[in-house]
C-alpha cells in the first residue's frame, strides 16, 4: 500500500476488484509490469481497477508526501529507516541526499538539520519533491536537478556532516563522490542490495573510512536483502 494506491503482485482483475471494495481507504489498485530500472529508476503498470491513476498522496510519521509511482520511485517499506536517522542526526547538521527521489529522506532529516541539500537525476522526481518541500514547510532543503556523479564538481570538498547514499541498486560508482564530500569524523549512510552480510565492505575500507555498522533493512527477494552501512570517513 502507498497511499490510497495498492500495488498488487499478480495481474488478477478479479482480486483487485475485491480488494478495492473491501479498503475504503484505496482508490486504485495497480499491477506492477516492470521491475524498477532505467537510469530515473523507474517502472511501469497496469491499472487493475479504481480511479485510472498512478499518483497519490501518503502521510509517514507526519509528512504529507506527493507521489507519483510511474514518474519517481518511492518506497514506503523504507519509513522506520528514515526515522532511525533522524534519531542519529544532531541539530544544525548540514545533509547531502545523493539519489533524494521525491524527498522522504531529505524532508524528515530536515526537521533537526541545518540545511539539506538533495539532488536527484529525474526531473519528475525533482518536481515531486519541490511541491512535498513547500507542502511540508521545510524551508531548509535546497532541491537540485543533479546527476550524483557531479556532485563534487559544484559542491565544496568536506563540507557535509552526513551524506545519504540511497540507491542500493548500486552504490559503487558514487562512493568516492560521497567521501569527497564529507568531512572527516562525519557520516555516510550507504544502502546496497546483497546476498551476504558484508559485501561491501571490502569496497569500503579502500577509502579512510570506518564502517561503524550494518544492519539489514529489509528482505529484498529470496536471495537478496537491502542493507545498510553506516560509515564513519576517517582522516584530516
Amino acid at each position: 500500500l502507498v497511499g490510497g494506491i495498492a500495488i498488487m503482485q499478480d495481474d488478477d482483475s478479479e482480486a483487485a476488484e475485491i480488494l478495492l471494495t473491501s479498503r475504503p481507504s484505496i482508490h486504485t489498485v495497480l499491477f506492477a509490469e516492470t521491475p524498477v530500472s532505467g537510469e530515473y529508476r523507474t517502472r511501469g503498470f497496469q491499472v487493475l481497477a479504481g480511479v485510472p491513476v498512478t499518483a497519490t498522496e501518503c502521510t509517514e510519521y507526519g509528512m504529507r508526501l506527493k507521489i507519483d509511482l510511474e514518474a519517481a520511485y518511492f518506497s514506503a517499506r523504507l519509513a522506520n529507516e528514515r526515522q532511525r536517522l533522524v534519531s542519529l542526526i544532531q541539530e544544525g547538521e548540514r545533509v547531502c541526499v545523493m539519489f533524494a527521489g521525491v524527498g522522504p529522506f531529505a524532508i524528515a532529516l530536515a526537521e533537526k538539520a541545518g540545511i539539506v541539500i538533495a539532488g536527484d537525476i529525474n526531473p519528475g522526481a525533482v518536481l515531486l519533491m519541490e511541491e512535498n518541500i513547500r507542502l511540508n514547510r521545510r524551508h531548509n532543503v535546497i532541491p537540485m536537478l543533479a546527476d550524483a556523479c557531479h556532485l563534487g564538481g559544484f559542491l565544496t570538498a568536506g563540507s557535509f556532516d552526513r551524506i545519504i547514499m540511497n540507491l542500493p541498486m548500486s552504490p559503487v560508482p558514487f562512493f568516492e563522490t560521497a567521501v569527497s564530500l564529507v568531512r572527516p569524523g562525519g557520516t555516510i549512510h550507504l544502502y546496497a542490495m546483497q546476498e551476504n552480510e558484508g559485501e561491501y565492505r571490502e569496497m569500503i575500507e579502500a577509502y579512510p573510512c570506518t564502517i561503524t555498522g550494518e544492519r539489514q533493512v529489509r528482505s529484498y527477494s529470496a536471495a537478496q536483502h537491502h542493507a545498510v552501512y553506516d560509515i564513519t570517513r576517517t582522516g584530516e
